[in-house]
C-alpha cells in the first residue's frame, strides 16, 4: 500500500490500537490544507475508496457522534438520521470537533477519542480487504482490516452514502 520511510510518534490512536494489539501499517504522506481523501490516495497510491473519513457531527440535541465514510463518498445526513432514531444530523464546526475527538481537523481519528461517542460505519466500508484511515495526526494514516472498526469501536453500519 505505501511507504514506511521514517518512524511517527505515538498518538492516542495508535496507542489504542497497540494496547488491543491490531495490527497496523503505517502510511505518510504530505499534509496538503484541503486536500483531503484525494490527496491522501494519489500520494499513497491507493483507491480513495479504501481510504476512509472520520467526520465528527452531531445531533439536533448538539450530542457528538462519528461517522465513517469511504474518501469517494458524502454522507447523506438526512438518511443518517433516519438510520440512527435522530430529528437531524449535522458536522461540526471545526473547533467544536477538535473539542470533542481531541484532534486536529485533518488528523481526526476515530481510535483514541478524548470523548466517548458513538460510532456509525457506512456498511460498505465492512466489505473491503483493508482500508486506511487517520492515525491521530495530518499527513499519517494507518492500514487496518475493516472489521477494527466493529470489534474495537463497536461501530454501527449504516447506510447514508452519497456518490
Amino acid at each position: 500500500m505505501a511507504k514506511k520511510d521514517k518512524h511517527v510518534s505515538e498518538t492516542p490512536a495508535t496507542q489504542m490500537l497497540k494496547a488491543a494489539g491490531v495490527a497496523y501499517t503505517e502510511h505518510l504522506y504530505e499534509y496538503v490544507d484541503h486536500g483531503g481523501t484525494a490527496e491522501s490516495a494519489k500520494q499513497l497510491g491507493v483507491d480513495e475508496h479504501s481510504v476512509i473519513k472520520t467526520l465528527v457531527m452531531q445531533d439536533e440535541k448538539a450530542q457528538p457522534l462519528i461517522v465513517l465514510m469511504h474518501g469517494d463518498r458524502s454522507v447523506s445526513t438526512k438518511n443518517l438520521a433516519r438510520e440512527i432514531g435522530a430529528k437531524g444530523v449535522e458536522p461540526c464546526k471545526p473547533e467544536v470537533a477538535q473539542r470533542h475527538s481531541g484532534y486536529l481537523v485533518g488528523g481526526t481519528s476515530p481510535f483514541g477519542l478524548k470523548k466517548a461517542m458513538p460510532v456509525y460505519v457506512e456498511a460498505s466500508v465492512l466489505a473491503l480487504p483493508r482500508i486506511c484511515i487517520n492515525g491521530g495526526r495530518r499527513g499519517y494514516l494507518v492500514g487496518i482490516s475493516p472489521q477494527v472498526l466493529v470489534d474495537l469501536l463497536g461501530a454501527t453500519p449504516v447506510h447514508c452514502a452519497l456518490a
